[in-house]
């Protein structure tokens, strides 16, 4: 069905992969529109309650196969094309999205870390903004998710410099959201898919599109989304089931709903 991802899914969570472990899981046109499909596979899907984005091999993704770019290149429409949508689509998802990076996150492949909501981390990952390197800029939403992350100072230093930065260091600028050992990383990953896939996930998809509409609104203008959210949160299935679990001295059993 993929030529250049696996999926599937397995206890509510959807399992995407880059699979050209060959050349560190570097874009391709193909990879791209791929992607594209196979979130709007994972974003209908009802049995689907959070998706994880990792990469087979020893990267998570290296960016763009530069055997795709040459001089005749209009660098602008190719991001319209290619991974303008693939970032606006991992935005748009109103379901969990995990990064697990296993291994070198480069370039794109960082942008598309950055964009995801969270970023588990191998204790053999690294990020680069590796764009300095070919005279570029970082693209595909690192400039606007990097200073939202790791603030202004260090977003430039980053982008500027280009430098490698470990899971440590990633860890101690709120890169990631944890690290994690060789040994524990397939049950790790999998224990932190899952919890995200039983929580509340319309109550999830509501936080995420309010707290990316936060940025350009006014505090009058977030009360009032959130009042809406409230109101759309509290007639929810797992709203009541919430009540009623806390009322029973149970531990909630939530659909989705």
């Amino acid at each position: 069905m993929y030529q250049t991802i696996k999926y599937e899914v397995k206890n509510l969570v959807g399992w995407i992969t880059m699979d050209r472990p060959d050349k560190l899981n570097a874009f391709t046109e193909v990879m791209n529109k791929e992607m594209i499909k196979v979130l709007r596979e994972a974003e209908r899907d009802a049995n689907v309650r959070c998706i994880v984005i990792t990469g087979a091999g020893r990267a998570f993704c290296s960016g763009q196969d530069l055997v795709d770019v040459d001089e005749s290149t209009d660098h602008a429409e190719f991001l319209r094309t290619r991974y303008n949508p693939l970032i606006e689509k991992i935005a748009g998802i109103e379901k969990p999205i995990i990064a697990a990076v296993n291994g070198v996150a480069a370039g794109a492949g960082m942008s598309l870390a950055l964009a995801c909501d969270f970023r588990i981390a191998s204790e053999k990952a690294s990020f680069i903004e590796a764009f300095i390197h070919i005279g570029l800029i970082p693209d595909s939403g690192s400039l606007y998710y990097l200073p939202r992350i790791v603030g202004h100072a260090k977003a430039v230093e980053l982008a500027i410099l280009g430098e490698k930065i470990s899971a440590d260091e990633a860890l101690s600028l709120g890169l990631i959201t944890k690290k994690v050992t060789v040994e524990e990383w397939d049950n790790e990953i999998t224990k932190f898919a899952e919890r995200l896939a039983n929580m509340p996930t319309k109550a999830i998809g509501l936080i995420k599109r309010y707290l990316y509409e936060s940025s350009t609104a006014t505090l009058t203008e977030m009360l009032e989304k959130e009042a809406y959210g409230q109101r759309t949160a509290g007639l929810s299935k797992d709203h009541r089931e919430g009540v009623q679990a806390f009322i029973e001295k149970r531990r909630p059993e939530f659909t989705g709903e």
